[in-house]
C-alpha cells in the first residue's frame, strides 16, 4: 500500500533553502509584493529627477539670457529715453522722462541735413553691399569648383590679406583715390568693394563646396558656360550666405566713420556717421552742448540698422548654421 505523506508546512524561506535551484519567488507564492512595488516605481521616480534637473537647467539658461538681454538693451533704450527729454533731464539716468517731449526731433531734422546724410547712407550702403557681395561669390565659387594647381596656395594668399590692419593700406589707398580724382566724393566709400573682400570670400567659399556638383555637371552636360553655372546655379543655391554677407557688409557700411573722415569734404556729401560727428563737434564738445539733439540723431540713425536685422535675422541665422554645417 502507498503512503501518504503530510503537507508540507514549510515556511517560503525554508523551501527556498532546501530548493536546489535557490530562492523561490514570494510572487509566485503569495508571499509580500512590496519589493515587486518598488523595482516598478524605481524607473520612474528616475525620470522625475530628470525632468526636475532638466527644467532647472533651463530656468538657469533663460535667467541667464534675460540678464544679458537687458545688459545689451539698457543703452538703447537709455538712448530712446534721453531723446524725448528736455536739455536738463537727459543725463538724469531715468528711463521714464519725466518731461516728455518731441521737440528734439522737429529741432534735429531743422538744424542738421539728416535727411540728405540718410540718403547719402542708403546709396553707399546698398552700392557697397551690392558690389561686394557680387564681387565676392565670383571669387568664392572659383575656389570651390574649379580644381587647378595652386589653388590652395593662392586661397592662403587671399586669407593673408585679413591680417594687415586697415591702417597699412590707407595711405596708399587714399593716393590711389586721390591721384583719379575721386577724394571728396561717395565714391572711394564703395567702389573699393568691387574688388571683394577675403573674408566674405571665406564664407561663401565655405557655403559653396557643400554644393551638390552633380548640378554643375548636368547642366556642363547641357552645354551651360561657367557663367550660367555661377548665375543661374551657385547664386541661386548660395542664396542664405549672399544674405548673410549683404546684410554684415549693410552694417559695416552704415557705421563706417573712418573713410567718411578721410575721403569726405562738404556737408552735402556726409554720410550719416560723418554727420553725426559734426554734430558733436558743433553740440557737444564744441561749447553749446546740446546732447539732446546729439542723442535724437544718434536714434534716427541707429533704427534702420534695426530694423534691417529684424527683418533679416532668421536668413542670417539659417546663413550661419547652414555655412558652419557644410564648411
Amino acid at each position: 500500500m502507498s503512503r501518504v505523506l503530510p503537507p508540507d508546512r514549510s515556511t517560503p524561506d525554508e523551501l527556498g533553502a532546501r530548493h536546489p535551484s535557490g530562492p523561490i519567488d514570494t510572487a509566485a507564492t503569495g508571499g509580500s509584493t512590496t519589493d515587486v512595488d518598488e523595482a516598478a516605481q524605481r524607473p520612474t521616480s528616475t525620470a522625475g529627477r530628470a525632468r526636475r534637473r532638466r527644467r532647472v537647467r533651463t530656468a538657469l539658461v533663460v535667467t541667464a539670457l534675460s540678464l544679458l538681454a537687458v545688459v545689451f538693451a539698457y543703452p538703447f533704450v537709455w538712448l530712446v529715453s534721453a531723446s524725448f527729454k528736455p536739455r536738463s533731464e537727459v543725463f538724469d539716468n531715468k528711463l521714464i522722462p519725466e518731461t516728455f517731449t518731441l521737440d528734439n526731433y522737429v529741432q534735429v531734422w531743422e538744424t542738421a541735413p539728416l535727411a540728405l546724410w540718410l540718403w547719402n547712407t542708403l546709396l553707399v550702403t546698398v552700392l557697397a553691399a551690392t558690389t561686394v557681395t557680387l564681387s565676392s561669390a565670383m571669387v568664392a565659387w572659383g575656389f570651390s569648383y574649379f580644381r587647378f594647381r595652386g589653388r590652395g596656395a593662392l586661397f592662403g594668399v587671399v586669407l593673408a590679406t585679413m591680417m594687415l590692419p586697415g591702417a597699412v593700406t590707407m595711405i596708399p589707398t587714399f593716393l590711389i583715390w586721390n591721384a583719379l580724382g575721386f577724394v571728396g566724393t561717395l565714391v572711394p566709400l564703395w567702389a573699393g568693394n568691387m574688388f571683394g573682400s577675403a573674408f566674405y570670400i571665406f564664407l561663401l567659399r565655405q557655403f559653396m563646396l557643400g554644393l551638390p556638383r552633380e548640378f554643375f555637371e548636368a547642366a556642363r552636360v547641357d552645354g551651360a558656360s561657367n557663367w550660367q553655372l555661377f548665375w543661374r546655379i551657385a547664386l541661386p543655391l548660395s542664396k542664405p550666405a549672399l544674405a548673410v554677407t549683404f546684410v554684415f557688409e549693410v552694417q559695416a557700411v552704415w557705421t563706417d566713420l573712418m573713410r567718411a573722415l578721410i575721403y569726405l569734404r562738404d556737408s552735402s556729401d556726409f554720410t550719416v556717421p560723418r554727420g553725426l560727428k559734426s554734430l558733436v563737434d558743433a553740440f557737444g564738445f564744441g561749447g553749446e552742448w546740446h546732447w539732446e539733439l546729439i542723442v535724437t540723431a544718434s536714434v534716427i540713425a541707429t533704427v534702420p540698422m534695426i530694423i534691417v536685422f529684424f527683418l533679416a535675422q532668421r536668413q542670417i541665422i539659417h546663413g550661419i548654421s547652414a555655412g558652419g554645417v557644410k564648411g
